[in-house]
C-alpha cells in the first residue's frame, strides 16, 4: 500500500466510533424554501407558505437534512482541497495529496423537522478498509451521521461509503500496484491509457 493511503486508513481507524457533533442551528422556513427552489421544487414552496400563513407547522423536504452538505457559511475557494470538498466532507486526509469520490448514500427518515427545530449532526467513521480494484488500490471508509432535535428524538439517520484514492502526484505510475491503466483498464505497454 503506498504511504499515503497507509496515513489515511490509519488516521480513519483512529476515529473509529468518535463521535463529533455540530450544532447546525435552528432550522428555518426560509432555509426549507432555499433547499426546495434548489431541488426545482416550487410545489413545496407554495404549500410551506401557505401552511405558515395559516399559522400551521411547516416539515421540512425529505431529504432537507442529508442534502445539506454544511452548516457553516462554507470555505472561502481558497480553503477548498483541490478535488473542491471542504476539510469537513474529507475525514482522515487533511494535507495529504489524495483524491475522493462519493461511494454511495442510504438515509433513514425517521420524522423531518418542523420550522423552529434546533438540529444537532453528529458524525462517526464507522469503518475503514484498504481494498484493491483493477485500476489500483484505495481506502473504502463509512461515515454515519445522525441528525436529532433538541429534545434528543432521531430525525434521520445517514450512511456515507467515501473512496480515497492517491492523488495524481502521491505515487509514480505503477508504484501502488496498479498497472497505471485508467478506469477502462485498458492500457498500452508504457502504462498509458488508451482509447
Amino acid at each position: 500500500m503506498s504511504a499515503v493511503l497507509d496515513e489515511v486508513l490509519s488516521r480513519a481507524r483512529e476515529l473509529i466510533g468518535t463521535w463529533e457533533d455540530e450544532d447546525c442551528g435552528t432550522v428555518t422556513l426560509k432555509d426549507f424554501c432555499r433547499y426546495a427552489a434548489a431541488v426545482g421544487d416550487t410545489d413545496y414552496i407554495r404549500r410551506a407558505r401557505a401552511r405558515d400563513a395559516a399559522g400551521e407547522p411547516v416539515t421540512a423536504p425529505a431529504l432537507f437534512l442529508s442534502g445539506t452538505l454544511s452548516w457553516e457559511d462554507g470555505p472561502a475557494e481558497d480553503e477548498l482541497r483541490p478535488d473542491g470538498l471542504s476539510v469537513r466532507e474529507s475525514p482522515c486526509t487533511q494535507g495529504l495529496p489524495v483524491r475522493q469520490v462519493h461511494g454511495g448514500q442510504s438515509v433513514r427518515l425517521v420524522r423531518a423537522p418542523v420550522s423552529g427545530t434546533r438540529v444537532t449532526a453528529s458524525r462517526a467513521v464507522t469503518s475503514a478498509d484498504h481494498r484493491r480494484g483493477r485500476t489500483g488500490e484505495f481506502v473504502l471508509f463509512a461515515v454515519t451521521t445522525r441528525f436529532t432535535s433538541q429534545d434528543g428524538d432521531e430525525l434521520m439517520v445517514q450512511d456515507e461509503t467515501i473512496v480515497v484514492l492517491n492523488g495524481p502526484d502521491s505515487v509514480s505510475e505503477g508504484s501502488d500496484g496498479s498497472d497505471g491503466s485508467d478506469a477502462s483498464g485498458v492500457s498500452d505497454e508504457k502504462g498509458e491509457a488508451t482509447a
